[in-house]
């Protein structure tokens, strides 16, 4: 490579703490109104975890993935800080001519990477040349980094359970009017989820399912089944307990830490379940390795050992 290129990763971003989230919410609308009600519910999620690791965890896979390749690697929030604007004048200031940009969401949505991109091209110049990774939700590597997280836990879950337990991958929902517009969100969660589960050895395809968490709080429907349903399912096939496998999410975040591991297992505990959840990829190894692997092939260059 003759240009001076940097990879920059993309993500949702999180407030630093509750008393963010009124200014964090107004960058999730676009400016638009947020009903108190949600504001005050979404400050009690985060109250509750505490804080969100997000940013910091972002910032240690792109540490990863930068010493992984040998690039600068740049990091851009959509929500909060660092916002991708600031991302992309730091690279602009530092020379930077070819930029890879790669969503930490595998999945390709509107709502997320469409999102990401619009701001990404709104600040870039002409002369700086954009390589867009569109979707990676089925990379072997990502594929393994999950596989890697959730086969340990599911046979945990088996011997405790005494019989093979069921397993409930996850992503977040979006408007069902987005996947009506030709959104390939929802087809490549479920694929994700599909290639997952064929990598963990005694995992029928009856022990599976797939569900949306996350539901928005704002009118009209959205992507279901619920992960609620999907647990009353297997209740109702005699099951004791289920595994929750989060595939649309790559780092601990609010989505983890309370729907998962606060709501979800509450709603287990009063049907009588037991609940397991893998760690989250975070900085793993071989979520890094995707990382590069991906950037690598993208920019042309042998992929690092």
């Amino acid at each position: 490579m003759t240009r001076k290129t940097a990879v920059l990763l993309l993500a949702h971003g999180s407030p630093d703490s509750p008393v963010d989230v009124p200014e964090f919410m107004k960058h999730i609308t676009g400016g638009r109104p947020v009903p108190d009600a949600v504001l005050e519910e979404v400050k009690h999620r985060y109250g509750l975890i505490g804080k969100s690791p997000l940013t910091e965890i972002t910032q240690a896979q792109a540490e990863g993935l930068r010493q992984k390749l040998g690039l600068p690697v740049y990091l851009g929030m959509r929500n909060w800080r660092p916002f991708i604007a600031d991302a992309v004048r730091e690279m602009m200031s530092s020379g930077v001519e070819q930029v890879l940009a790669i969503c930490l969401a595998p999945q390709n949505s509107s709502t997320s990477t469409g999102l990401y991109r619009k701001a990404l091209m709104a600040e870039s110049k002409p002369e700086v040349s954009v390589n867009f990774v569109e979707a990676w939700h089925d990379h072997p590597l990502l594929i393994q980094a999950f596989a890697e997280k959730l086969e340990p836990v599911w046979r945990r879950a088996s011997s405790e359970l005494q019989s093979p337990a069921p397993v409930i991958f996850t992503a977040h929902s979006v408007p069902t009017r987005t996947i009506q517009a030709g959104d390939p969100y929802e087809q490549q969660a479920k694929e994700t989820a599909q290639l997952v589960a064929g990598r963990i050895s005694g995992l029928a395809p009856e022990l599976w399912r797939f569900a949306f968490q996350s539901q928005g709080m704002s009118g009209g429907p959205w992507l279901g089944p619920t992960v609620e349903s999907a647990m009353l399912e297997f209740k109702k096939q005699g099951h004791k307990g289920v595994v929750i496998a989060p595939v649309g999410f790559v780092c601990d975040h609010v989505e983890v830490l309370y729907d998962v591991d606060i709501a979800f297992r509450q709603f287990a505990s009063e049907q009588g379940l037991s609940l397991w959840r893998p760690e989250s990829l975070n900085a793993s190894p071989t979520f890094i390795a995707a990382l590069a692997s991906l950037a690598a092939s993208r920019l042309g260059v042998a992929s690092p050992a």
